[in-house]
């Protein structure tokens, strides 16, 4: 059953260079209890489709489009609440002059009208269930006294203290050494058994998308180009721009020399909705049609939804 449902998202900013279209008519959908991906490079969109779905952006923005969770559309009180947040650097998310339990409290007074002792219960079994050994003794700590991890999991006890119906989690192992982030995505997929929580996750690293991921969904120059299931997206992407991805993924077994295949030029900053394909630039597939009329999302190879005029056969897809 689809939980969030998004349906051309446009997010448009209002800067002194003239206006910039970051999120460009996007529409996907994550059904309850799933994990979906957002993929893409910098600048691809991805953190600026997170912020509108949580009415984060500020307020040089302008948002269009149909956002609905469960049905409608997220009211104030629904953020924190059915849809929560998880901010890519904890220790700038973080007050440093509060302890961990009093900004864990904080969620619950404003949310569910905990407070006191009973305020104190449920920090401690939040802290528990993030994997935060020594709950107690956390409880009344600084966030300058934790480890990057240990901040991270504080994070994610904030953004699930009132047992949200999506969690959307921006980069969450973001400059984390590979054991401390095996034990985040572990906390993630456990939310999703014991509580139900369907996760929105943000990323650039395709080994996380592999690892946690149900499906996949890639941005570029903030349009989404391509939907599928990770399995069926890893063994055969459709769009150029998601075979380019994964072959800048080091991989011994296809570069023997050490060497990875880098995809030339970078995204490129859209100021007003383009008539063409915003990847031609870069793509070795691109003629006139990519060059001069816009693809749409529609369903291509292997049954994936891609925006490309050449989709990638069998045979492209896994070279």
């Amino acid at each position: 059953m689809t939980l969030l449902s998004v349906k051309d998202l446009t997010v448009r900013f209002r800067t002194e260079d003239g206006p910039v279209l970051a999120v460009d008519e996007a529409s996907f959908d994550v059904a309850e209890r799933e994990v979906v991906a957002l993929v893409g490079e910098s600048g691809c969109g991805k953190s600026v489709t997170a912020l509108a779905l949580t009415g984060l952006l500020p307020r040089n923005a302008s948002v269009t489009g149909a956002i609905e969770l469960d049905g409608s559309q997220p009211s104030r009180q629904a953020r924190g609440r059915d849809i929560a947040y998880i901010f890519q650097e904890p220790m700038t998310s973080l007050n440093p002059v509060l302890t961990v339990g009093r900004q864990i409290g904080e969620v619950l007074r404003k949310h569910q009208g905990l407070r006191g002792a009973a305020s104190r219960r449920r920090v401690i079994e939040l802290l528990e269930l993030v994997g935060i050994p020594l709950p107690s003794r956390r409880f009344g700590e600084y966030p300058h006294q934790l480890s990057g991890g240990m901040r991270q999991r504080v994070m994610i006890a904030m953004a699930v203290a009132c047992k949200p119906k999506l969690l959307v989690a921006d980069e969450p192992t973001t400059a984390l050494d590979v054991t401390v982030q095996a034990g985040i995505l572990d906390v993630l997929r456990n939310l999703r058994d014991e509580i139900g929580t369907a996760v929105l996750l943000i990323t650039h690293d395709l080994g996380v998308v592999a690892d946690v991921a149900d499906r996949v969904v890639v941005m570029y120059a903030g349009r989404v180009i391509e939907q599928a299931g990770v399995v069926a997206l890893f063994a055969r992407p459709t769009h150029p721009y998601t075979r380019g991805l994964l072959d800048a993924v080091p991989n011994p077994a296809r570069h023997a020399d050490g060497g990875l295949r880098e995809i030339p030029g970078r995204v490129p900053v859209i100021r007003t909705p383009s008539e063409m394909c915003t990847f031609s630039d870069r793509c070795w597939y691109a003629d006139e049609v990519c060059r001069s009329t816009k693809p749409l999302l529609a369903p291509g190879p292997a049954g994936h939804l891609v925006r490309c005029w050449h989709p990638l056969e069998a045979d492209h897809a896994g070279a």
